[in-house]
Formats: structure tokens, sequence, C-alpha cells
């Protein structure tokens, strides 16, 4: 197709020859063998992001520009065919952003952490949810009865004791999950007779999320039963039987089945709080999607968010999106919570972004004392004052994982100077710090330290007192970064990180292990002894 000939159809206004040059128009839009796949890898605009279909159509458009047009055009063109090719270009730029509309725009949202609920972890929360659910029972079947009546004769029965015998969550893959409950029931049916029946519910639960973005245990099937066990009088135990079913909604049992869990959908939500790391900067874990089911346990995918002074601030997205890695066999552990790289770069990323890791390092140096050894320095100041080095930094941090090695790359710069009113600098060095990192968990909160300094660079990037050697710098200022910057990092982190969970559950029998690009952490879930508590940073 030549823009002469839809030039051409386009003055002409003919029907039949618009409606083939809009067919012939629509074939160079969305035709695939226009961009060959090297044009489409090495384009500077696609750089480091796969293509979508707008950037082909692009593409597409661009080559069809170049290749397609008659060389005359191309090469000597009159201002009669510019003009048609400018507005055949300016048709083709219109037709190509519409078209652009159509394509789903492309997602920032992106999980750099998550964590599988095991099998055993199941087992643990039917386990503490036992009594919850007994109460719950007690308080529904028993404080809700009507009090007896001596006008009523059906009244003669009533519940008076309630017993969960068994309580239990099992995993069904692909679905959700399974909760299984036999209740004994002791009913008086008579003044000095008494008979037990058990009621049986058998409940298909599931976590979904609902529009507003929190996590919600569902009930998609619920079926409850209601049966005599034994009886100390025979008679008239059919009717006994029918007093007690209208005593006992089963109906609004199956509707508030869930509630039975000790982690009803309130303290699912608490999983999305916000949790301070420092006075001012805050994290924030939000699933993604509903979980998924295997036989491995219950997979939640997350994204981390910080806030810096209650709003959130703008992180790169994760260049590979995080997904859990399988556990090699059945773990004991209840929970496996994971990290990915990038989650630690966003982390002191946000501390950056939160001026956290601006400090301000006190040297033993003295202004009269680094006179001896830079000469000018003895005009700058008349008494002697100590010499402080102010360091702010320069570039994100960049967070590293490898096996059993985590390390943390600072790009600062500090200005090194005396006096606090006002402060002089002299010296303003770049300095690049390379420390290993400690992980260990308490609580619930994940403790972040600089175990080492493995490596610090200084350059020299501005000077009052004129020249100075590296490994001067390296003599007079080194020994106070080695030190003090692993001190300042630790003393902003001390608090530690709080890990994803819910209310009332913290973490124990923790063993963390460190790979290449995650951070592994298998613990074991404990119900604190008291509830309720407001956690806040101190």
């Amino acid at each position: 197709m030549t823009f002469d000939k839809m030039d051409e159809g386009v003055n002409k206004m003919d029907t039949h020859t618009s409606h083939q040059a809009a067919n012939r128009l629509h074939r160079t839009l969305l035709q695939p063998a226009a961009v060959p796949l090297a044009t489409t890898v090495s384009s500077p605009s696609l750089l480091g992001t796969p293509p979508n279909r707008t950037q082909l159509w692009e593409l597409s458009l661009a080559q069809h520009s170049e290749d397609k047009l008659p060389q005359h055009l191309l090469f000597n063109p009159s201002p009669r065919q510019v003009n048609r090719q400018s507005a055949c270009m300016a048709m083709l730029r219109t037709l190509s952003v519409l078209l652009s509309l159509l394509v789903p725009a492309h997602s920032t949202r992106s999980p750099d952490c998550g964590g599988i609920l095991t099998p055993s972890g199941l087992r643990y929360l039917a386990e503490v949810s036992k009594p919850h659910a007994e109460s719950v029972l007690r308080r529904d079947l028993m404080d809700s009865a009507p009090a007896p009546s001596p006008t009523s004769p059906s009244s003669r029965n009533q519940i008076i004791s309630v017993k969960v015998d068994k309580f239990s969550l099992t995993l069904i893959p692909d679905t959700g999950m399974r909760l299984s409950i036999e209740v004994d029931l002791g009913i008086s049916s008579a003044p000095s007779s008494t008979k037990e029946m058990r009621l049986s519910i058998l409940a298909d639960l599931h976590v979904d999320m609902n529009p507003e973005g929190n996590l919600e245990v569902v009930t998609s099937d619920c079926k409850p039963t209601l049966e005599e066990v034994q009886s100390a009088e025979e008679t008239d135990s059919k009717s006994s039987s029918s007093d007690v079913d209208k005593q006992i909604n089963v109906e609004k049992i199956c509707l508030e089945v869930s509630k039975l869990l000790l982690f009803p959908n309130e303290r699912l939500m608490s999983l999305a709080a916000p949790f301070p790391i420092t006075p001012n900067c805050q994290v924030q874990y939000l699933p993604l999607a509903a979980p998924m089911y295997s036989e491995q346990g219950i997979i939640m995918s997350l994204q981390t968010t910080f806030q810096v002074a209650g709003a959130a601030i703008p992180l790169p997205v994760s260049p590979v999106p995080f997904s859990m890695p399988d556990p090699a066999r059945s773990s004991p552990s209840h929970l496996i919570l994971a990290f990915s790289e990038h989650f630690y770069t966003s982390l002191f990323s946000a501390l950056e972004e939160s001026g956290a890791l601006n400090v301000s390092l006190l040297s033993s140096l003295t202004t009269a004392t680094l006179a001896e050894r830079i000469t000018q320095m003895g005009s700058l100041f008349q008494e002697d004052l100590p010499v402080v080095l102010q360091a702010v930094t320069r570039s994100s941090p960049h967070a590293v994982l490898e096996e059993d090695k985590a390390i943390v790359q600072l790009f600062l710069t500090a200005q090194i100077g005396a006096g606090s009113s006002p402060f002089q600098s002299f010296l303003s060095v770049n300095v690049d710090v390379t420390a290993r990192l400690q992980i260990s968990v308490a609580d619930t909160r994940m403790i972040i330290s600089v175990a080492a300094v493995e490596d610090i660079e200084l350059s020299l990037a501005t000077s009052d007192v004129g020249p100075i050697l590296a490994a001067l710098l390296e003599e007079l200022f080194l020994p106070t970064l080695r030190e003090e910057v692993p001190a300042q990092i630790n003393k902003v982190l001390r608090q530690g990180v709080f890990l994803p969970h819910i209310a009332s559950f913290t973490y124990t029998d923790v063993n963390i292990t460190i790979h290449k690009d995650y951070v592994l952490i298998p613990c074991n879930l404990q119900l604190e002894a008291k509830t309720g508590e407001a956690r806040t940073w101190e």
C-alpha cells in the first residue's frame, strides 16, 4: 500500500475506494510480519521491558513509513506530496492512539513477598480455635434459648451443655479448606432425665478478596446434621428430638460458621494494616489476589508498599514478579514466609526517602589535629573544633541476596566540616559502603542489622583545602565511617520491621535461610496469651 493510493482514495471520497483503503490500513497496522523480532528487541523505546501490542503497532507504522514509501518521496518529495504524506501519517497516528486504548494498561502491581500456610499450620489453627468455637456455640445455643415456661411442654427440652468433641481443618488442593465439627449437646427433657445429641457440621471454606481489596473467609457449602446419641428415656424420643430441632437454628449456624474459627475476617483485615518502621515511615503488605491452594498449603502473594509521613512513596516495580518457591518437601512448620531481594532494596529505599539514612557522625579528629596533616586547614578555623561528617544519600541503596549472605550497598556523600551554627564544610567525600546484613526474627518483627562492613570506598568530591591524596583520606576518615555508619543504621532499624501477620498470633521456632534472590523464613504460629493489645512504635 502506498500513500499516493491512500491520498487518492481520501480525495475522491468514494465509498468503495475508502472502504478498501481502510481495509489496507487495518492490515498494515496489524500485520505481524512487518516487525522483525530483532527490531522489537533492540528498539530503544522497549529496552528492558517486553513489547506490548501498542509498541508493536508503532514499530510497524515506523517501518511502513520508511520502507513502503516510493523512493522519490523519500529523497525528493514535492510540497504537495509532503502535505499528503503528513496528512496520512497524522491519520495513522490517530488510529494508533485509538487502537492503543483497547490494550489493557500494564499493571504496576507486582508481588515481592508472600507466605504459605501449611497443612500443619491449619491443624494448629483448628486446635486453638476449638475453645473459641465451643464458647460461640454455647452462647448461641444456650444463652439464647427461651426460658422454661410451665405452660409450654416443649420448653422442658433445654440444652444444658455444649462440648466440641472434634474440630478439624483440612486442605483441599485447588479448592479451599474443609471444616469438620462434632458437638455433643446435653439435653434436659424432664426434671430427672437427660439425653445426649450430636450436632455435626461439615463446611467447605475458602478465602476470597472482596471489592474493597480485603480478604474474607467465605462458606461455599455447609451440611449440618443433628442426631441422638443416647437417651435415658426412650419414650417420646421422636417428639423430644423435634423440640430440640426447633431450638437449634442450623441455617444460622451455617451462615456464621466461619466465625467459629479464631481468625475471623476482622483479623484477616489486620494483615493489610500499616506497621511502623520509624516514627515517619510505615510498611504495608497488600494481598494482590485471593490465595491459591496446593498440596503444600495456602499460598498468598503480597506487594509491599511504604509510606513516609503518611503518603505512599513511589518505588521501582520488581523487574521480575516474585513467586513463592516450592518447598522441597512437606514442611513441619506452620508457616513459610519468603521475601525477595527487591523487598530489601525497597525497604532501604524507603528509609532513604524518609531521611533515616542521613546521619551526622562525630569524628575523633579536631580542626587542630587535622591542620597538622592538611596545612590549609589552619587558616579556616581560629579555634580548635571537633570534626563532624554529615552523610547524606546520593543515590538509592541496593540489596543483594546470595546463598547464605545478604548485603546492602549504600551510596553516600559526606560533608566534612566543623562548627554547629553555622556548620562550615571544607571537604566533600563520596562514600560507597558494602555491608553484610544479619537477619533474625523476634515476635512478629524481622530484625535487620549490619553485622560487618565488607568494603568502603572513598573518593574526593570537592575540597576547599586543596588536593588530598586518597590514602590520606582513608587514613583520616575511614575508621570513623567504618565504625559509625553501621552503628547509625542499626540504630534506625533497632525496632525491626513487622512481618505480615494477623492479630493475636506471633511467630516461634524460626529458621531463616538466605538464598540467591530471596530469604526463606519457616516458623510456627503461637496464639498470644493476651489479645487485642495495640502495637506501636517505641
